[in-house]
């Protein structure tokens, strides 16, 4: 079952979203990467049936079909996951934040309360000025220059977002070219599988179809203040992170676990930032409540 699903938020904007699963299984909201859209890697909707997972994913403003919002910070999620749950009559529901999604969903930790009961942060990135963490130390030199100019030059990462959208709109595998170079062999063995390369390919497409305006704001918001305080989050988080990761460094998720109330941070050898999709059925199962080492190492697979 996929269901795509437009909502408006208060301030008259409109939200693409995507719901996939078992209809009346247990709601987990997945908020895709940097950049991203609602259709990345995921499990097959059959086998998010038999897991009972109801699994909603959104276009952050400006990303797909969902209308920007200039200025966004990191917190502003908390209010458009609002809106989609009260849309779709949800009360309480887990959140699973990958990559860029990340720091979203412990904004909505934070400033939903218990109706977040429990959050997942997988490859995710720690605030800009985390006191004791060197934030690009052990990052790849393109994510440096990125966020360097998110501090220093907005015309220019405007300007080189520009040309990396226009490069993969022209050709979608122009992206992961440009990033194997500064991939670890674990993060290019995920990668050459033909499956998740296509779904990469697709996702680059949706996300950047109406420029690369989404993929600018997530820049913007990741280095300036998030809006919200580590300390606001009262559910259970589990970290989970490649340590060869040299896209956002596991560091970032080290440091996140000396600075929440309750977290748990699982370090992976032999993995990387994509990782993550290989390891998201076995997250969905532990926020669900089942168990976990028959899953362990099951891919995400095209829907």
């Amino acid at each position: 079952m996929i269901d795509l699903v437009v909502v408006k938020t208060g301030d008259g904007r409109q939200l693409a979203v995507e719901v996939s699963g078992a209809r009346d299984g247990f709601p987990v909201f997945l908020l895709h990467g940097t950049p991203g859209s609602k259709s990345g890697p995921r499990p097959r909707p059959i086998a998010l049936y038999r897991m009972g997972v109801r699994l909603i994913s959104y276009d952050r403003p400006g990303y797909g079909d969902s209308t920007r919002q200039r200025g966004r910070r990191v917190i502003d999620a908390a209010q458009d996951v609002k809106a989609i749950a009260e849309h779709l009559q949800i009360d309480r529901f887990a959140v699973v934040g990958r990559s860029g999604g990340g720091p979203h969903a412990l904004a909505c930790a934070a400033a939903l309360g218990d109706r977040v009961i429990r959050t997942v942060v997988l490859v995710g990135l720690a605030p800009a000025a985390a006191p004791g963490l060197d934030w690009f130390e052990g990052m790849a030199p393109s994510n440096v220059d990125e966020y360097g100019e998110a501090d220093a030059d907005l015309a220019a990462l405007m300007e080189t977002l520009r040309n990396r959208t226009a490069d993969a709109l022209a050709d979608p595998d122009s992206m992961l070219r440009f990033l194997a170079p500064q991939m670890s062999a674990p993060d290019r063995r995920v990668i050459d599988d033909v499956t998740i390369r296509r779904l990469l390919h697709e996702t680059y497409r949706e996300a950047l179809q109406r420029g690369p305006e989404g993929w600018i704001d997530d820049a913007l918001a990741f280095r300036k203040h998030w809006g919200f305080e580590l300390s606001e989050v009262k559910s259970p988080v589990r970290l989970w992170h490649g340590a060869d990761d040299t896209f956002s460094p596991e560091s970032h998720s080290r440091w996140l676990e000396s600075q929440l109330h309750d977290a748990e941070a699982e370090i992976q050898p032999d993995a990387g930032h994509f990782g993550a999709m290989e390891i998201l059925p076995r997250i969905l199962a532990w926020v669900v409540g089942q168990g976990t080492e028959t899953t362990a190492h099951a891919p995400a697979t095209a829907r």
